[in-house]
């Protein structure tokens, strides 16, 4: 009889159970550390530019002035009807920021997590297959160092060796409308409209400009995917079926790509889950480096802007698609290996 604890819709459900906890405790975090930040946060963003009363005006609108266990379930109730709450400057929709400028943030991040897998497992595979040589050393040593050095550094020297081949941002008059190319913005993510316009010279552009920030970024990540590949190879390569495979006469280029290279890509999916997080943290100071126009870029501005209600709105999206995207990841891999799910 087949075995309940490892069926595959059990095991999503108790995943989806999982993840509520999860979000409640990321959400909570982020309201507390929200409110430990000293000083008024309406006086802070427009203090100065308004009368009193305006600014009571502006913290009743935004229900600072209700206590605070009040504000936390306005809080954690607006989250469930997906309303991230208003800006405190401009009175802008979180969720209107977030149509302006999610596409450029996962563009980026989809694009250096792709050239990351695409540069990482390759040299962790060749690394694993040609062990202690002088090739493994380099590539262990470039995993270390892209991972060690800070993301925005990277990106500065990036800018200063090859901004003459890969031009930098701006593209955009606004966030919305491409000035080097007409290209109507139908998806908010300009890749795809330049793609859906049929419009060459304008995805031959915007790739351009998507070179050095996704290169920086995946470069953040890379030596974590060389470094998993590589000691996984190493120990499919110490197994028995692989010696069993080559004792039956099998080319050592059929072991790798059949045994090796298969079973070294189950914990990669694993760990790309985790590597979401950093992704996107990392992509706050790459956006800003290059001026990307994504969501970590008007991030870092309402940061600088102390702009309370935006930054908590911002960071609380963030954490909800980090656990989504960990979720997802987690259903795939059960998919691929079955043993997870037991």
């Amino acid at each position: 009889m087949k075995s309940q604890a490892g069926s595959l819709p059990r095991y999503i459900i108790q995943r989806l159970f999982l993840i509520i906890p999860m979000v409640w405790i990321l959400l909570t975090l982020v309201f507390l550390l929200m409110r430990v930040a000293p000083g008024d946060p309406v006086s802070a963003s427009v203090g100065g530019r308004l009368s009193e009363e305006a600014l009571d005006e502006r913290r009743a609108t935004l229900g600072l002035d209700r206590p605070l266990i009040v504000q936390y379930f306005d809080y954690l109730g607006g989250i469930v009807r997906l309303d991230f709450g208003e800006t405190i400057t401009d009175n802008q929709p979180i969720l209107d920021i977030v149509k302006e400028n999610g596409g450029a943030t996962l563009t980026l991040t989809v694009s250096a997590l792709i050239i990351a897998l695409v540069i990482g497992i390759p040299l962790g595979l060749l690394a694993g297959r040609y062990r202690d040589s002088f090739g493994d050393a380099v590539i262990r040593v470039f995993g270390i160092v892209t991972y060690a050095a800070p993301v925005f550094y990277t990106g500065l020297l990036a800018q200063l060796l090859f901004l003459n081949l890969f031009p930098g941002w701006p593209l955009l008059g606004d966030s919305n409308t491409m000035t080097t190319y007409a290209v109507e913005s139908k998806t908010h993510i300009l890749l795809l409209d330049a793609i859906l316009a049929g419009n060459g010279d304008a995805i031959v552009d915007v790739l351009k400009h998507l070179m050095l920030p996704a290169v920086t970024l995946a470069l953040l990540i890379c030596g974590i995917f060389i470094r998993l590949t590589r000691v996984n190879v190493l120990q499919t390569l110490q197994a028995d079926y692989v010696e069993a495979a080559r004792a039956r006469g099998v080319r050592e280029g059929k072991v790798i790509r059949s045994h090796a290279f298969r079973n070294a890509l189950v914990p990669v999916v694993t760990i790309i889950g985790l590597q979401v997080a950093l992704l996107m943290s990392g992509a706050v100071l790459t956006e800003k480096t290059f001026a990307w126009p994504g969501l970590g870029n008007r991030l870092i501005d309402y940061i600088e802007g102390r702009d309370y209600a935006a930054v908590q709105g911002i960071i609380s999206l963030f954490a909800v698609v980090v656990v989504i995207i960990s979720l997802l990841i987690d259903i795939i891999n059960a998919m691929i290996d079955p043993r997870v799910r037991y």
